[in-house]
C-alpha cells in the first residue's frame, strides 16, 4: 500500500500553496498552530513511510504560513512565526509592518501607490485643506439651473427688526436704569444705537423724563446731561419736541404718582430750552392753546425759570448740588451753606433733608469738620450750643455714621496748629466743644482724650519781675 501512494505522489507532485485545508478535522485551530504530539505515523490503519511523514509536514507548514499572512494585516504587533522545524510559534514578538501602529499615517494601507498621504495631505476628517493653501475667489457657473443674475452682485447684512410698543419699554427701562447706577451716557447712546427704534425714537425722552420723577435730584441732573448727549447722535430735535409734547399730555396721570410733575416737568422744559435742545420758541408756541391746569403750570414754571436766567440765574443748579459726581469744591460750597443757613434758622430737621439730598454720605466727614471749624470761628456760646444739637441729631439718627464724626474731629485734630494762627482761641474752644460732646454722646472717650492742647506756657518770665501772667485766651 504504502508503494502505491508513493508511486501515485511521484506521478502528480503536489505544492505546498495549493495544498487544502480539509486535510485537517474540526480541531485545526489547535492542530495548525502547534504540531500534536500525539498524531501517530499511520492512515487508515497503515503506517506512513518516511516520504509521507514529509508530505504531512509539507501539508502542515503550508497551512500555517496561509494562517500567518491571514493574522499579519490585522495584528502587526502579535506575529506568528515558523521555527527552525516548521513548528508554528505564536506570541513572538517581530516587528510591526501594519500602518496601524503610526499615528496619524495617512499612507495607503493597501501597499500601493508611491507612500504619499492621502489627497496631497488635506484628507481627512474635520480637514479644511491643505495648510497654507489659499482659495481664489469661487467663480459662479451661469449654466448652473440654480443660477440667479440679479443675486450675483447683492450685498447681505444683518438686519434688525424694529422695536416694537409693546417691547419698548420693557427694552430701554433697564437701560436708563443703569445709567442712573455709572452716568455714561456713551454707553447709553451705543446701546441705542443697536435698537432699530424706528418710530418709537421719540418716545426715549419721554420715558428718561418719567423715570427721573420719580428718582432723586442727582439721577434728575444725569437725565438733563443724557438728553444733551443724546440730542444729534441719536435723537434729533423734532423727536425732542415731540416727546415733550406727549409729556405735557401725560400730566394728569403723572402727577397721580408724583403730586409735583408740573413744576419737575416745567424745569426739565427750561433746561432744554437753555440747552439747545427745545427751541427757544417751544413755550411760546402753547399760548393760548392750553385747556389743561398741570400743562399750563409747567409752562408757567418754566418762563419763569427762562426768565430767571436772563438776570444771571444759571438753569443747571435748579437740580440741587447733589451726587458723588459734583466736584468737591462745589461739595464744600453747599456744605457752608447749609450751616450758615442752619444757624439762621435753627431748624435741624431742614438742615438733616438737605444734608440727605446731597446724596454724598461718604462725605459726611466734611459736614462735621466745617462745623467745628464754624464753632471755633464764632463769638459766643450761641453758635456752639446750636451746632452740639445739630450733631446730635445728626448722630441719633445715623444721617452721620459714627466713621465719619469721628474722622471729622479727627480732622479738626490735625489741622488745629493752622487754625490757632487764625483763631487765637482756638485750642481752648476745642476742648469746651470736645467735652461737651462726651457729655452729649457724640464721640466716645477714645476719641475726646485724643484732643491736642496747647503746650505748657509760662506763666512767670524773667523779664517781667516774677509778675503772674493771668489767662488770655
Amino acid at each position: 500500500m504504502a508503494t502505491d501512494c508513493e508511486a501515485w505522489l511521484n506521478a502528480n507532485p503536489i505544492e505546498a500553496d495549493d495544498l487544502s485545508d480539509s486535510f485537517l478535522s474540526g480541531e485545526e485551530d489547535n492542530a495548525g498552530l502547534v504540531v500534536n504530539k500525539n498524531i501517530k505515523n499511520e492512515i487508515n490503519g497503515n503506517w506512513l513511510t518516511s516520504s509521507s511523514n514529509s508530505i504531512h509536514e509539507a501539508r502542515l507548514k503550508a497551512k500555517a504560513k496561509r494562517r500567518l499572512r491571514k493574522n499579519s494585516s490585522r495584528d502587526s504587533g502579535r506575529g506568528d512565526s515558523l521555527s527552525d522545524n516548521g513548528e508554528v510559534v505564536r506570541g513572538t514578538s517581530v516587528a510591526p509592518t501594519s500602518p496601524k501602529s503610526k499615528l496619524l499615517d495617512r499612507k495607503s494601507r493597501l501597499g500601493k501607490g508611491r507612500g504619499l498621504p492621502k489627497k496631497g495631505g488635506a484628507g481627512g476628517k474635520g480637514v479644511w485643506g491643505r495648510s497654507g493653501e489659499v482659495y481664489g475667489r469661487e467663480v459662479v457657473d451661469q449654466r448652473d439651473p440654480n443660477y440667479d443674475e440679479a443675486q450675483e452682485n447683492c450685498v447681505y447684512e444683518a438686519v434688525v427688526p424694529p422695536l416694537e410698543e409693546k417691547d419698548f419699554q420693557k427694552t430701554v427701562t433697564p437701560i436708563v436704569q443703569e445709567y442712573f447706577e455709572h452716568g455714561d451716557t456713551n454707553e447709553v447712546a451705543e446701546l441705542l444705537a443697536g435698537l432699530n427704534l424706528g418710530p418709537m425714537r421719540s418716545e426715549v425722552p419721554s420715558l428718561a423724563v418719567s423715570l427721573a420723577l420719580e428718582a432723586k435730584a442727582s439721577q434728575r441732573e444725569l437725565t438733563s446731561t443724557l438728553l444733551v448727549d443724546l440730542c444729534g447722535p441719536v435723537l434729533s430735535h423734532s423727536d425732542m419736541e415731540n416727546s415733550f409734547d406727549k409729556l405735557l399730555q401725560q400730566l394728569p396721570d403723572l402727577v397721580l404718582d408724583t403730586p409735583g410733575a408740573p413744576q419737575l416737568v416745567g424745569q426739565f422744559i427750561a433746561r432744554a430750552v437753555s440747552d439747545n435742545i427745545l427751541s427757544k420758541s417751544y413755550i411760546e408756541g402753547f399760548k393760548g392753546r392750553v385747556d389743561c391746569q398741570y400743562t399750563r403750570a409747567s409752562l408757567d414754571r418754566a418762563a419763569v425759570l427762562l426768565k430767571m436766567s436772563r438776570g444771571g440765574l444759571r438753569i443747571d443748579n435748579h437740580w440741587g448740588a447733589g451726587g458723588g459726581q459734583r466736584p468737591v469744591i462745589q461739595l464744600i460750597k453747599e456744605v457752608n451753606l447749609l450751616l450758615k443757613e442752619y444757624i439762621l434758622s435753627g431748624d435741624s430737621k431742614e438742615a438733616e433733608r438737605c444734608l440727605r439730598d446731597l446724596e454724598v454720605p461718604h462725605f459726611h466727614h466734611e459736614f462735621a469738620y466745617e462745623a467745628i471749624v464754624l464753632v471755633l470761628e464764632s463769638k459766643g456760646e450761641k453758635t456752639l450750643r446750636m451746632v452740639l444739637q445739630l450733631l446730635k441729631s445728626l448722630s441719633a439718627s445715623s444721617v452721620i455714621t459714627v466713621d465719619q464724626m469721628r474722622r471729622g474731629f479727627e480732622r479738626v485734630y490735625m489741622d488745629i496748629a493752622e487754625i490757632n494762627i487764625d483763631v487765637p482761641r482756638a485750642y481752648y474752644i476745642l476742648e469746651q466743644f470736645v467735652d461737651k460732646s462726651f457729655v452729649m454722646g457724640i464721640i466716645d472717650v477714645v476719641l475726646r482724650d485724643l484732643c491736642p492742647c496747647r503746650g505748657r506756657k509760662r506763666f512767670v518770665s524773667e523779664g517781667d519781675g516774677g509778675v503772674v501772667k493771668h489767662e488770655s485766651y
